[in-house]
């Protein structure tokens, strides 16, 4: 047998056309989770139409009628398989001695998790990248969630991740994203402040009272891009950067982000807009190089997945 006949294969019906690749593989009937489907695409076990699946293809949304094909015990996938694949994957949108800036596709963890070891990183591409270049680890500046796309960036020493990071806290360096949300926000531009506390039991961003010890102060100021029948692509400039802020943030006015999955608060939030993720993206990043202090600024553009989404939202006013 070749590599294309080995393996279950199913073919995507009209129903999930549209799901994201490694939620199809996560189904009961196929992989069973989607921490299995991360460890199957990480080590290049996953085929789409024969053709094999980049490591970080979890947020491709299938097609209907497309074939997905799993080759379980295909020889030299036993281990995570980072290299030239991987750094061909890494979109990266400036380097030097100092720095790093990446495009992270949706689906793709930024650090690695705890105990996780099967889910690929940005983190660990960019370190194969630079190792293969004789290079240390790359040290983390920021995060965005695995699910958000656009730009992160990181340092390649200790001087520049320390310079790096004093920009973030004290909120010089500019992060802007773009968001669809149910709703139109009102006013049309304006800010949002609350004071939030992590929930380390149930993992999630919780508002509590503004005298809260554990709490700390949450702020972004948000404007409205386009409105749509009832919904809005809104933009949403940082001041501070908690985990998960803007989704939380969003939420707490009834502005829930479409395809947002964690911070829905009961079954009455369920939403009629089928879409494979929070539809977040970080489109903007902007701070001072740490070492020559020229100032850096870069966009990514929306990826194909909202693009998709305002189109259709677009179509259906």
């Amino acid at each position: 047998m070749t590599a294309h006949t080995k393996g279950p294969q199913w073919t995507v019906t009209s129903g999930e056309g549209g799901l994201r690749l490694d939620k199809f593989l996560a189904a009961p009937e196929r992989l069973g989770s989607r921490s299995k489907a991360a460890t199957a695409l990480s080590k290049g076990k996953v085929f789409l139409d024969d053709e094999e699946a980049a490591p970080g293809a979890g947020s491709r949304l299938v097609r209907a009628g497309e074939r997905v094909r799993v080759w379980q015990d295909r020889p030299g996938s036993a281990k995570v398989r980072l290299g030239a694949h991987q750094a061909h994957d890494l979109h990266i949108l400036f380097e030097d001695a100092a720095l790093i800036v990446i495009d992270k596709p949706a689906g793709v963890l930024t650090v690695p998790l705890p105990r996780r070891y099967e889910s690929v990183s940005v983190q660990e591409q960019v370190e194969d990248h630079l190792r293969s270049r004789g290079k240390r680890k790359p040290h983390v500046v920021h995060r965005i969630d695995r699910d958000t796309s656009g730009l992160v960036v990181f340092a390649k020493d200790p001087r520049s991740e320390g310079r790096l990071k004093e920009q973030f806290k004290r909120h010089t360096a500019e992060r802007v994203y773009q968001a669809v949300v149910y709703g139109h926000p009102e006013p049309e531009s304006g800010t949002w402040q609350d004071r939030l506390a992590w929930d380390n039991e149930v993992l999630i961003q919780k508002a509590t009272h503004p005298r809260d010890p554990r709490g700390k102060d949450a702020i972004c100021h948000y404007r409205v891009l386009r409105r749509f029948g009832e919904t809005s692509l809104i933009e949403v400039r940082l001041v501070t950067g908690k985990r998960n802020q803007i989704r939380l943030q969003a939420r707490l006015r009834g502005h829930t982000l479409v395809g947002e999955e964690r911070y829905i608060f009961g079954p009455a939030e369920l939403r009629p807009i089928v879409f494979p993720r929070q539809a977040l993206h970080a489109w903007k990043l902007a701070f001072t190089h740490p070492v020559d202090n020229r100032p850096l600024e870069f966009e990514s553009p929306l990826p194909d997945d909202m693009k998709t989404l305002l189109r259709k939202l677009g179509s259906a006013k």
